[in-house]
């Protein structure tokens, strides 16, 4: 707070009013679709329940101590040797279906929103790079993204967990390699055109760090298109580990997955024991179309005229 001659200058409160209203029209647009407000509901009693596992469920799934083989193959709504009743059975180890899917849903969210964010900040560096400097640098840098959107992320991802073997580490880090190119190249599109604007030249010819400009000036400006394709990749993300998981490349059998619970119970499903993927399955379908419906309707607030 500083003196003007008698009188106190007041530090104005202008940029977080701005702030607050901007959140509050934002709420406000989204808010007009229902479905993607049971959408944003259903994501977060996931997360809730997902990472509340260990205190919600009567199990830990993973944890060999507290497993009975007696217990194995109950059906949905049984009473185990624990006591307790497993609302979605159990599967061949004895372990309760839904600790086990929360559990793993639990490493989908963990997994996906790690690789989001990591590919996110690749994208955004690669983006801003080839756009701000331009000629030879965004020749070499978007024909290497060019090339790699023009292969299957499935594909990439599959060659990449081949050659970096189980584990999430290596699951987030092949999916990142093969999700980054999506940022990179929205990232560039949308930093092309505002490099051209006044404020950017003005901001070039002076003695600003090249940092600064790039993400103090530039970035600012082309976020809300990577906050909608951050949205879609992290469900896209989720959608690949189950993937990679079911196909035996991606997390051990000793880390919760949904997609390693689909393929165990896979073989049983025309043995009568059908809840043992379709149980992991439709957790995972409601997550993926869930943050999948929040990614449309932020889209069409943020763009009016992506609306239908």
């Amino acid at each position: 707070m500083a003196q003007i001659g008698n009188v106190l200058a007041v530090p104005s409160a202008a940029p977080v009013e701005t702030r607050v209203m901007r959140l509050r029209n934002f709420w406000s647009d989204y808010r007009r679709s229902w479905v993607a407000v049971a959408a944003l509901a259903v994501i977060v009693t996931l997360l809730v329940a997902a990472f509340g596992a260990p205190w919600l469920v009567p199990q830990d799934p993973y944890d060999l101590a507290q497993l009975d083989w007696l217990d194995a193959f109950l059906p949905p709504r049984t009473a185990g040797s624990g006591g307790y009743v497993h609302l979605l059975g159990t599967d061949n180890a004895g372990r309760d279906m839904l600790s086990a899917i929360l559990y793993g849903l639990r490493t989908s969210f963990v997994i996906g929103i790690s690789a989001g964010a990591l590919a996110l900040t690749l994208g955004i560096s690669i983006g801003l790079t080839s756009a701000y400097f331009g000629g030879r640098i965004e020749a070499l840098l978007m024909r290497i993204v060019d090339l790699q959107l023009s292969m299957p992320a499935i594909l990439l991802a599959l060659v990449m967990a081949a050659v970096l073997g189980q584990g999430v580490p290596q699951i987030i880090l092949a999916l990142v390699v093969a999700q980054y190119a999506y940022f990179a190249r929205t990232t560039h599109g949308a930093a092309s055109v505002e490099r051209r604007k006044d404020y950017i030249e003005a901001a070039r010819s002076t003695p600003l760090p090249t940092r600064r400009i790039l993400f103090k000036h530039l970035l600012p400006n082309v976020l809300p298109p990577l906050i909608v394709v951050a949205t879609v990749q992290v469900a896209s993300a989720i959608s690949l580990e189950a993937t990679l998981s079911f196909l035996g490349v991606g997390l051990p059998l000793t880390e919760p997955s949904l997609g390693s619970l689909i393929s165990n119970g896979f073989k049983y499903i025309h043995a009568g024991r059908s809840w043992l993927s379709i149980y992991p399955g439709v957790f995972l379908m409601i997550t993926v179309v869930a943050i999948n419906l929040v990614g449309d309707q932020v889209r069409t607030v943020i763009d009016p005229r992506n609306s239908r």
